[in-house]
């Protein structure tokens, strides 16, 4: 039986369709700039990203289907710059907002934050030229969500109204994020938490948003489960265990007091899981990374020596090239690195851990993205760390007196942690171009232009976010802040090893979790169960805080409940609808969202469009989340 990997292209090798187009380029780096700046909404407000390969392949498709000529190569050469974009952002709001919430920034500087998002992107991309044969063409890993993609750009060839899901979607999102943060008709989270002779504490609460129940529509029931397991672990177990053992003053607020505890001492759990999770997938991967490298020195060795004759479906950047654009890379952030470090020996050994970092850990972003899809991708898992790794490298150099010892790590993370996101994304993109017959060397070009877009552009909407809403916990001054969770993480971390007022306790306690987890996994894995317990999934429900992890497990169940209701061979083409729909919500919310600040940030209030004085009985959000939640049910399961 012949592997995917062997059949043949949609397109063939030898015929030859326009793909990078001018209409191509204006429209990728259009979608783009839009997708990366809702997607970098969703991440400060929810703690994840969703790719946004799909949604970007069917708006693409409208809108090429109003010109007289296009192709299906065209189309994907523009969702794989819009979906570039997307994956920067991903990179960008984990990190670099953590520079502001130290205070080592007091605004997001344009032209520096540029220039590390642009870096860290393009390293991203160039990490994936050698990576892609060994992984799409060797490996033969399954790439889910590039997979999708291509079925849905094949799926455009023959019409279909699917982009109605879409609009509808977003048209649902935007309104109701406009009902509840512009309005102000209802309160964003319902929550409740009682204590009980100090020592007996409960909580519960979900997160009114639709585009949280769509997150977790899209991941799927299974790993919408493990993040909300973290969750549990977190809130229902570690929580009331530690206010039993330490006790707790009387107080009237025991939402706010659960919350105190959990940002001060209990998502350091999450922390030792990552740590673990991201050393555990660096060992499962060493064959693969040696590979991959092996791959490249050969594609060197043939060029040099003249080539062969390769077939079109085939052709990636040349290797001397990308040699070169790694080399020039370096020298900007080294530049970035000397001005906040200004000492040459140091700042080349963050050059250098960074390029290492950021190849290793991209080669792991892409295989991950293989397995369970780049959505899926826990990015912040490897980031974290590269960021304690950094941050011990710096202490033991630089003395736990040095000022800038915090940030410089954070500076080492974000490059890494944006190649990483760029990386995995970009490889379900030329796995899609894999199975169309894409020209992968234009689709690298595509993904520049991806990345180029989106780091022109993101810090001006996190500079917008950060002056209408702030980041971090909410306080009086900022009452809507964004929370930012990996952000906020990135930073504890990164001041917890210079300050020495790290919990190291419970980042060994989550370390022990995290082995736990991956011995289950292992036991799975032994009985042949596809049901498998990836440890980093379950570490991003250890530090979100538990709101955002109910919401995204209500999202998981609705998946689970359609795809039940569902024959299996309608599963495929009212699934997708189900995520057009659902790609919708997340869009309209976080476009709404970015639209809101703008009066925000003139005003300096977030009542601008306030039409009560107090938010109306929580159980209209709860009305109007239950209609929202139905609707993306009634369309996920009608064949």
């Amino acid at each position: 039986m012949k592997n995917e990997n062997q059949q043949q292209p949609y397109i063939s090798a030898a015929t030859v369709l326009p793909e990078t187009t001018a209409k191509a380029f204006v429209l990728g780096a259009i979608l783009s700039i839009v997708l990366s700046a809702a997607n970098a909404y969703l991440g400060l407000f929810a703690g994840m990203t969703v790719s946004a390969s799909i949604p970007a392949a069917v708006l693409s498709m409208a809108i090429l289907r109003l010109f007289k000529k296009h192709n299906i190569l065209e189309n994907n050469i523009v969702q794989t710059a819009a979906s570039a974009g997307e994956s920067l952002a991903a990179g960008v709001i984990f990190t670099f907002p953590a520079l502001v919430l130290m205070g080592y920034w007091s605004e997001f500087n344009y032209l520096e934050t540029t220039l590390i998002a642009l870096c860290g992107g393009v390293l991203g991309v160039l990490f994936t030229i050698p990576l892609r044969n060994a992984l799409i063409v060797q490996q033969k890993l399954k790439f889910p969500e590039g997979v999708a993609t291509a079925e849905v750009l094949k799926t455009g060839e023959s019409g279909g109204k699917a982009v109605q899901f879409l609009v509808l979607g977003g048209l649902i999102g935007a309104m109701v994020k406009f009902a509840e943060a512009g309005w102000k008709l209802w309160n964003g989270v319902a929550e409740a938490a009682t204590l009980a002779y100090n020592k007996v504490y409960a909580y519960a609460g979900m997160n009114l948003s639709p585009a949280l129940i769509a997150v977790g529509y899209i991941v799927g029931f299974r790993v919408a489960l493990l993040v909300f397991a973290g969750g549990v672990i977190s809130w229902w177990i570690a929580i009331p265990l530690y206010v039993s053992l330490t006790g707790t003053p009387a107080t009237e607020d025991p939402v706010g007091m659960g919350g105190m505890i959990w940002s001060t001492q209990i998502r350091y759990l999450g922390v030792g899981a990552m740590v673990v999770g991201g050393l555990w997938a660096l060992i499962n991967l060493r064959s693969s990374i040696s590979f991959a490298v092996n791959s490249g020195i050969q594609a060197l060795r043939k060029e040099k020596a003249g080539g062969t004759d390769t077939p079109r479906t085939e052709q990636d950047t040349p290797m001397q090239w990308v040699i070169l654009g790694i080399g020039i890379m370096i020298i900007p952030v080294f530049i970035i690195y000397l001005r906040e470090i200004a000492d040459v020996p140091i700042t080349a050994l963050m050059a250098l851990l960074m390029i290492v970092a950021g190849f290793l850990f991209s080669a792991v972003a892409g295989y991950m993205a293989g397995l369970v899809g780049s959505s899926n991708n826990p990015i912040s898992g490897v980031t974290i760390a590269t960021i304690l790794t950094s941050s011990l490298i710096l202490l033991a150099l630089l003395g736990s007196g040095a000022e800038k010892g915090p940030a410089a790590a954070i500076l080492i993370g974000a490059v890494v942690c944006t190649a990483a996101a760029i990386a995995g994304d970009n490889m379900q993109d030329l796995k899609a171009g894999n199975i169309l017959g894409a020209t992968p060397r234009k689709q690298q070009i595509m993904q520049m232009v991806g990345v180029i877009s989106a780091a022109l552009v993101l810090p001006l909407v996190l500079q917008l976010l950060n002056t209408a809403y702030g980041f971090g916990p909410a306080t009086a001054e900022k009452p809507d802040a964004l929370a930012a969770p990996q952000a906020t993480l990135m930073q504890s971390v990164a001041e917890g090893v210079f300050k020495g007022n790290l919990p190291w306790t419970m980042v060994y306690i989550g370390a022990a979790i995290g082995v736990l987890i991956i011995l289950l996994d292992k036991y799975q894995e032994a009985r042949g169960s596809d049901f498998r317990v990836p440890v980093l999934a379950v570490a991003v429900g250890l530090y979100l805080p538990f709101e955002l992890d109910s919401a995204i497990m209500f999202g998981g169940l609705i998946a689970l409940l359609s795809n039940k209701a569902m024959g299996k061979s309608a599963v495929a083409e009212s699934g997708k609808n189900g995520l057009l729909f659902a790609s919708g919500l997340i869009t309209g919310e976080a476009l709404i969202g970015i639209f809101l600040a703008i009066p925000v940030a003139i005003y300096q209030s977030s009542n601008v469009f306030a039409i009560v004085d107090q938010p109306l009985s929580g159980g209209i959000g709860l009305l109007v989340i239950g209609l929202v939640s139905y609707m993306l049910y009634a369309i996920s399961k009608r064949a």
